[in-house]
């Protein structure tokens, strides 16, 4: 019997991952590539899982990959630009060789806006260590998508930029402009990831925040306090810098109630010099690597009285379950 019509076993696929059979493991890639479309999700959602288990496992395999980055179906690009997500996001370097394909859908204004955002997310976090990965094409892309309707969408763009500033300033040091134009952004995420892009680029070139006083000023009555204070902090950089630009007054941004976060910023700005004791994790690249993220699940995490499904506003000895939407408290 022929059984090459039939598509071959998924645990042969990961057998073969495992054991470092470059060569076959490909072949069998490639032979679900021509089969049905919940074949082909199947199969990519398997590799996702491996993904966060054992990135390095797909490395060899990347190029075969990248094909499923122009499939015919939308959902299976978008599968596979999350599964290059979770790649970049544990190995960045592995991910190098799918640069090419991955702007490739960035830059495609015909292709699906969340396959755009997810190819640029997955591209940020190459960035971080591979900051030649930003070209200025790349680059251009980022902050024209800063413009798209979807609020998701420009977090993972806003995100995106943040982690090239994080990875080289210099890629970004003339583009200040530009960013600050986007920190009125509605979404706090956008907005928190542009502020964080700017201090970044200011813990290089201090004087380059000069041309963003204007809207990190507007910044500092931000409802959020993380906004707040990634603002504090790029004043606090400025006012160490050789500009003669005017420093706002930082002190209104934090009030009695103020995060510690907030506190140690505006702590920082107000000083305009040496600080001694220095402030833990204020004003330089590596705080806001080690910090960035728990920062991004604080702002993500609703608070306790909201329904985390829908937003409504809950008493704290209301029932289980929303009565909005129906979702578990």
């Amino acid at each position: 019997m022929d059984n090459s019509t039939q598509p071959p076993s998924i645990d042969r696929l990961e057998a073969l991952l495992d054991s470092g059979a470059v060569e076959e493991a490909e072949t069998c890639l490639e032979r679900f590539g021509t089969h049905d479309i919940e074949t082909r999700k199947t199969v990519l959602q398997t590799l996702r899982r491996l993904a966060e288990q054992q990135p390095a496992a797909l490395e060899p395999v990347l190029e075969t990959l990248t094909r499923f980055l122009t499939d015919e179906e939308r959902s299976i690009r978008l599968t596979t630009a999350k599964l290059f997500v979770e790649l970049a996001e544990a190995e960045p370097d592995s991910v190098s060789s799918a640069v090419s394909p991955l702007a490739d859908r960035l830059a495609d204004e015909n292709e699906f806006y969340y396959v755009r955002a997810r190819s640029a997310e997955a591209l940020g976090y190459v960035a971080l260590e591979r900051p030649e990965v930003a070209s200025p094409e790349v680059l251009a892309d980022l902050r024209i998508g800063l413009s798209f309707d979807e609020p998701e969408v420009r977090e993972k763009l806003a995100k995106a930029l943040e982690c090239v500033a994080l990875g080289n300033p210099d890629r970004l040091r003339h583009h200040v402009t530009s960013v600050s134009e986007r920190l009125a952004d509605p979404n706090e995420l956008v907005r928190y990831h542009l502020c964080t892009t700017l201090v970044a680029i200011g813990c290089a070139y201090p004087d380059a925040l000069s041309e963003g006083v204007t809207a990190l000023t507007d910044r500092l009555d931000d409802e959020s306090p993380y906004v707040r204070g990634r603002a504090a902090e790029a004043f606090g950089l400025l006012a160490r810098s050789d500009s003669d630009v005017s420093i706002p007054d930082v002190n209104s941004a934090a009030d009695d109630d103020a995060e510690q976060f907030l506190i140690d910023r505006v702590r920082f700005a107000i000083d305009g010099g040496p600080v001694d004791p220095a402030p833990e994790e204020v004003g330089t690249i590596e705080s806001i690597r080690e910090r960035t993220d728990d920062v991004v699940r604080e702002i993500a995490s609703p608070p306790s009285n909201e329904c985390p499904h829908c937003g409504l506003s809950l008493s704290e000895a209301g029932p289980p379950m929303c009565p909005r939407c129906g979702g578990p408290r």
